[in-house]
């Protein structure tokens, strides 16, 4: 397999079919604006507060977050109830983990993308000529209860902060959901009834050296194949989105989180809300890390919209399809954008 497939592989851990084989391969790239052509420059960033969603304020936020699904892609959360000692400590176990040792980091290295936690490390694509520098470590952690057993003990201290980080996370993924189930106008718990398992990515970028920087990426520009993505950053710039063809700094706010729209949620809202196109950068004077948990479906949850944002104005954009499918789909052929979702498309649309 080649490096390119490689970094698919890292993409689609743990999602039902990963064990079937590739057929086609869509690289997107070549058709996207790279850095040194793009503009970069500063943007507002929607904030929600989540402590008012559950105040009388609630149905003012809901809207402000329906709004940002739909016109940004991506919001960031403030009073999220995550203490700050819990993201300092998941955090520093992090950093510990990817300054241990080459070899004892590489015990959680297999080529295998059923595997329950699975190191990936930095490459050369040799077909797109791009050095890809993230090293990340991605495990199942939903329940906790049933992977923890599975996580690295080196640090010591893993184990307690993940678990710590992980569950706190899953708090606040189940009441963004039922604000953004609200924001369509379904019923509060629409989403979550159609919840599976859960992974995280802990990632760790190096400092990079100037002369690397036209071909260095953190992580390539890409779409989440989930309903939502919850992603910590550390106080190092790296996260850019793609907003009317211009990438886009989103620099780190302290305190909040940044939550993006996935390929599922896309197709769930009929397309009123889109998949986040992003990727991230390396810094050359700091090493830079985040921790990302996805929420995806269970196999048999149907991912089409529902009944109600159908009507005469709004067409069905999507037909009703089982997760398992959309993941089997996903291997047949593989591209790094929310293109996952053609097959799916109604003749109309």
């Amino acid at each position: 397999m080649s490096a390119t497939m490689l970094q698919v592989a890292e993409g689609l851990l743990a999602l039902p079919g990963a064990k079937h084989l590739p057929h086609t391969y869509k690289d997107p790239i070549s058709n996207l604006p790279t850095l040194p052509e793009a503009q970069v420059s500063d943007i507002s960033i929607p904030i929600i507060d989540l402590e008012a969603l559950h105040g009388p304020r609630r149905s003012d936020i809901v809207k402000q977050l329906g709004q940002a699904c739909q016109h940004r892609g991506f919001f960031a959360v403030k009073n999220h109830g995550i203490p700050r000692t819990t993201v300092s400590n998941i955090f520093d176990t992090t950093r510990e983990f990817f300054h241990l040792p080459k070899e004892e980091r590489m015990k959680f290295y297999t080529p295998d993308p059923n595997s329950d936690i699975r190191l990936m490390n930095a490459y050369k694509d040799e077909v797109a000529n791009v050095f890809v520098a993230r090293e990340s470590l991605k495990f199942h952690c939903h329940p906790v209860a049933d992977y923890v057993s599975k996580w690295p003990t080196n640090p010591p201290s893993f184990r307690k902060y993940a678990a710590e980080y992980l569950t706190n996370v899953r708090r606040v993924e189940i009441t963004l959901l039922g604000a953004i189930s609200e924001s369509l106008g379904l019923e509060r718990d629409y989403i979550e009834k159609k919840l599976g398992g859960h992974y995280a990515s802990l990632n760790y970028y190096g400092a990079c050296e100037q002369s690397d920087l036209e071909l260095t990426y953190g992580v390539r520009a890409h779409t989440d194949p989930t309903i939502i993505t919850i992603l910590l950053q550390d106080d190092v710039p790296g996260l850019q989105v793609l907003s009317e063809g211009k990438w886009m700094d989103v620099n780190p706010i302290p305190g909040t989180v940044v939550v993006h729209v996935g390929d599922l949620l896309q197709a769930i809202s009929n397309h009123k809300f889109k998949s986040l196109l992003h990727q991230a950068m390396v810094n050359c004077e700091k090493e830079r890390m985040s921790i990302a948990s996805y929420c995806y479906p269970s196999s048999d949850a149907m991912i089409g919209p529902p009944k109600k944002l159908i009507d005469n104005d709004h067409p069905a954009v999507y037909k009703d399809f089982t997760f398992g499918e959309f993941s089997e789909q996903m291997w047949k052929v593989i591209t790094f954008t929310d293109t996952r979702l053609d097959s799916f498309k109604c003749s109309t649309a």
